[in-house]
């Protein structure tokens, strides 16, 4: 016990012994600073300022742009754009699916294929279908009023127009003979229109190039997307005017009569038209003669 106790008192001594640090004059040997040390002293003095640079570190990663630079940690920015990227990411992705339905009906307009086409058609809607039973169709007397006065005030209207949707106007694509006449039962989907070759083919009307390429069935193809739903369809074409994406207008050259796909036997314009997905006979609309 003696001897611990000496040892312990001679650790003591030693934390407490008082030492002199000098500075002094190199030439003149004159004191100039001088400090009063223990190694107690030194000890404390050293992890008190050891801790306070670990909190001032801390505190600069914490709250300061410092923190961007070291592994793990992110910036409320840099969350926010990742944030904005994958809602962008998300939309191109639906529309990169949107786009690839629209252009896989196209394809099937091309080939004349609308069996499937119908039968997507009717499982789109099909959760949409009503039973007739089940469906009041009494008038009431506020309809049956609106419609006395919208009667009436189309009576008198002076500016209104008499126009049918189901009966437009369109401009011929180009004049000649028709060598075949549209056929549904034969699956032939439009008119072929004789006419020397390099003819200028023109827009029925107004309307946006939504193909325009070269296929080795039909040659040079043009499709025209109009408004309520028509497509206006150009094929065996000898050379083509205009690029997908670009509009024209009614009567505007669009491409120039050929004898190009394997399906062609001479100069002529196989027209078709297409309105909301089901083919229609040119003819019923347009005067090739």
């Amino acid at each position: 016990m003696a001897t611990k106790g000496k040892k312990r008192n001679k650790i003591k001594r030693k934390l407490l012994h008082k030492y002199r640090l000098v500075i002094l004059n190199e030439n003149t040997f004159e004191e100039k600073v001088s400090f009063k040390l223990s190694r107690l002293n030194v000890f404390v003095t050293g992890t008190l300022l050891t801790i306070g640079l670990i909190g001032l570190t801390i505190l600069l990663i914490a709250f300061t742009p410092l923190r961007e630079y070291i592994p793990g940690y992110s910036s409320t920015q840099l969350k926010k754009r990742a944030t904005d990227l994958t809602y962008k990411t998300d939309s191109l992705v639906r529309t990169l699916e949107y786009t690839n339905k629209y252009l896989e009906n196209i394809r099937m307009v091309l080939k004349g294929d609308i069996e499937n086409n119908e039968m997507n058609r009717d499982s789109l809607f099909e959760q949409f279908k009503l039973d007739p039973s089940t469906v009041d169709l009494t008038p009431v007397r506020q309809d049956s009023l609106l419609r006395a006065e919208v009667a009436l005030e189309d009576k008198y209207n002076l500016f209104e127009r008499n126009t049918d949707k189901n009966n437009p106007i369109l401009f011929p694509p180009i004049t000649g003979n028709v060598s075949m006449p549209f056929d549904l039962e034969q699956k032939h989907y439009a008119t072929d229109v004789v006419a020397p070759s390099g003819t200028p083919v023109k827009a029925v009307a107004n309307g946006t190039v939504i193909f325009s390429e070269w296929t080795a069935d039909t040659g040079y193809v043009i499709i025209l997307e109009h408004e309520g739903g028509l497509l206006s369809v150009y094929k065996h074409n000898g050379s083509l005017a205009k690029a997908q994406g670009d509009i024209v207008r009614a009567g505007e050259v669009v491409a120039a009569v050929g004898n190009t796909g394997e399906f062609s036997t001479g100069p002529h314009l196989h027209f078709e038209l297409w309105d909301n997905g089901d083919p229609i006979d040119p003819e019923d609309f347009i005067d090739f003669n």
